[in-house]
């Protein structure tokens, strides 16, 4: 990756679009370059690398795990407005019975 530094735009938001662009095309799938990688590449400085994957964690194309990387964010197949967790009508996690069992919450048979 080429960054322009005679370029009126900031070197952490080029590496941000061509990052973005690489996301999109599908070159770049699943793990970014590390920080590591992405300095010795670009010449840039930690700092300044660091600032271009906050602007893609900001726009939702990415995140991080501390310790492992960063990951494109995939995209939802789920259809717009659709809420997010299990489906319609199961029940919600961590309940183990169904809320009209006949016995009160919390209460223990012996």
């Amino acid at each position: 990756m080429k960054i322009d530094e005679s370029s009126p735009e900031h070197s952490y938001l080029q590496l941000a679009r061509l990052l973005r662009e690489r996301i999109v095309s599908g070159e770049i799938d699943s793990v970014l370059p590390s920080i590591t990688n992405l300095t010795e590449e670009t010449g840039l400085a930690v700092g300044t690398v660091r600032r271009a994957i906050k602007v893609l964690i900001d726009d939702g194309l990415v995140h991080t795990v501390p310790g492992r990387g960063t990951y494109v964010v995939q995209p939802s197949k789920s259809p717009p407005g659709a809420s997010r967790g299990s489906a319609p009508g199961s029940p919600s996690p961590g309940r183990s019975r169904a809320p009209d069992s006949g016995r009160p919450h919390g209460h223990v048979r012996h």
